[in-house]
């Protein structure tokens, strides 16, 4: 048995025009070369194999047994070769591949299935997988490796070995309870809310809704009563939802349509009443992630139910 197997991909093409024209001259014309050297090269296979592939005779060639077996793999072969080229390609070109996305609670409802149903449709050949986290956990991990991609909501100051780019910016409102004697209303000052008992976000997991709030209250003249506090948006939500307290949310929220819940619009200067979701990933990142982000930053924003 011989050692030395030269397969390469000409002499695979080569055997197979002859193995289907079954004549070396026919096959020597289409591959555009003379009938001794390709007469030469199918032996050099033979010898390669060790095995004879083809039957010579006056009126022309055909396969032995083996010769049978050997080209039906060859074609496989080939062809895997060229799916192996083209799936490299692809994922180099940020065309396929797998993309690790991270998320803080309620984007999952607002953004991410307005993301997922554009990928798919998109680039069908990248996958998307999910993760939850809160906002430093999410950071944490794209810095690390761990996340390709994270989706942030006003995040505290991140690493320097981090890029974030804005994706969208949402206007903060008043949420109150759906028996609460302001729901319905068309609008509010918040000065009409300084009696009121209020969830406060926890300035540690959410450092810059804490801080807004906190300055709003105090230029429309009173320091918020804060009962309790929660550290992500949900928490927040659930607290107004239950009845119990106030609080100022994204108004994109509403499009949830939790019972219990009321939004209304806040009147007034409004630069500070804004929050701004962030997508952070490494400089480094794949060809695939900066595929997908520009793909979300093309989409159209402010649709219900919030379009990243």
């Amino acid at each position: 048995m011989a050692t030395d197997i030269n397969l390469s991909r000409r002499l695979l093409e080569q055997f197979l025009v002859v193995a289907r024209e079954k004549h070396f001259g026919r096959a020597a014309e289409l591959l555009g070369m003379s009938q001794p050297p390709l007469s030469q090269s199918i032996q050099r296979l033979e010898r390669s194999v060790g095995a004879r592939l083809l039957e010579r005779g006056s009126g022309g060639v055909r396969l032995t047994a083996a010769g049978e077996v050997f080209a039906a793999d060859a074609r496989r072969l080939l062809a895997l070769q060229t799916a192996m080229v083209e799936r490299a390609r692809r994922v180099a070109s940020g065309l396929e591949g797998e993309v690790r996305v991270g998320y803080v609670s309620l984007l999952s409802h607002l953004y991410l299935p307005t993301m997922l149903r554009t990928a798919a449709e998109r680039l069908p050949g990248l996958r998307v997988h999910l993760h939850h986290g809160s906002s430093q956990e999410v950071a944490d991990r794209v810095r690390t490796g761990a996340l390709d991609l994270g989706f942030l909501r006003d995040p505290a100051r991140l690493s320097d070995d981090l890029v974030s780019k804005v994706v969208s910016t949402e206007r903060i409102g008043a949420a109150v309870p759906r028996e609460h004697r302001l729901a319905g209303a068309d609008g509010i000052a918040l000065s009409q809310l300084r009696e009121e008992d209020f969830v406060l976000p926890d300035p540690t997991a959410l450092p810059v809704l804490a801080e807004q709030l906190q300055t709003v209250c105090r230029q429309a003249g009173f320091t918020p009563r804060g009962a309790v506090v929660a550290d992500d948006l949900s928490g927040l939500f659930s607290y107004v939802a239950a009845g119990l307290y106030v609080s100022l949310l994204p108004e994109d929220l509403r499009h949830l349509a939790v019972p219990g819940v009321s939004f209304v619009p806040l009147h007034g200067p409004t630069g500070r009443l804004d929050t701004t979701v962030y997508a952070v990933y490494r400089p480094d990142a794949d060809r695939a992630v900066i595929r997908l982000l520009e793909m979300i930053t093309s989409l159209p924003l402010g649709n219900p139910p919030g379009l990243l």
